[in-house]
């Protein structure tokens, strides 16, 4: 039996079942999860330094809870790994289709997205990789936070149901997921210590309040 500090070991070595089932593609999976940590503590350091309102107890804890559901959302994105239909997440796309708590969602995940799941695959990557980019760095957690709520909510209505037979889940997890997502938009947490701070402090057009710095405040 392990603990968590043994799974935190395994998967910062890229020696747990997900990361094995890569090769030796395993290793610059875990080299992208070490650059996106040491960008985030250079960020972290940046505008701590940069600006004297960033040194609060309270941007620090949004900046944890923040990287830390960043991490969440990595580990979640080696599911979608390697391509195909042998790796974690077809098995739980299968699931959708058969316990969604909405019927109409059963059939489309039934009808459209197993049948073609060598095209959702690749693009349930790249959702994941890009929360897990935006929450680390602290980069359009705006959008970030609530295209996870909305996919967390998904989550939620699809996996709602239990047939015999199927691995048991707590439907609060996915409601939790999606208020840790909702919140983290709400409070906007990449202004704490993130590249979010950083571009609204240091892209003039933003901080000035320009027109052409509108999109990128909304994004930050």
């Amino acid at each position: 039996m392990s603990n968590p500090l043994q799974d935190l070991v395994a998967f910062l070595t890229a020696n747990t079942g997900d990361f094995n089932a890569l090769g030796a593609a395993k290793y610059v999976v875990v080299l992208t999860f070490y650059a996106l940590m040491v960008c985030s503590v250079i960020l972290l350091a940046v505008n701590l330094r940069q600006d004297r309102a960033q040194r609060s107890g309270t941007l620090l804890w949004f900046w944890a809870v923040r990287v830390l559901v960043g991490c969440l959302w990595f580990q979640g994105m080696l599911w979608t790994l390697p391509f195909g239909t042998q790796n974690v997440l077809s098995s739980w796309t299968q699931q959708v289709a058969g316990r969604a708590a909405v019927p109409q969602l059963a059939s489309f995940v039934g009808d459209v997205v197993v049948p073609h799941f060598s095209l959702f695959d690749p693009l349930a990557f790249l959702v994941a990789f890009g929360f897990a980019t935006a929450f680390i760095l602290g980069l359009f957690v705006r959008v970030a936070g609530i295209g996870s709520m909305i996919v967390a909510l998904a989550l939620w209505v699809g996996l709602y149901g239990q047939r015999p037979g199927d691995p048991a889940e707590w439907p609060w997890s996915y409601v939790f997921l999606a208020l840790l997502g909702g919140t983290l938009a709400t409070v906007a947490a990449g202004r704490a210590m993130g590249a979010d701070a950083w571009i609204r402090r240091n892209v003039p057009s933003v901080r000035d309040r320009r027109v052409a710095g509108w999109p990128l405040r909304i994004l930050t």
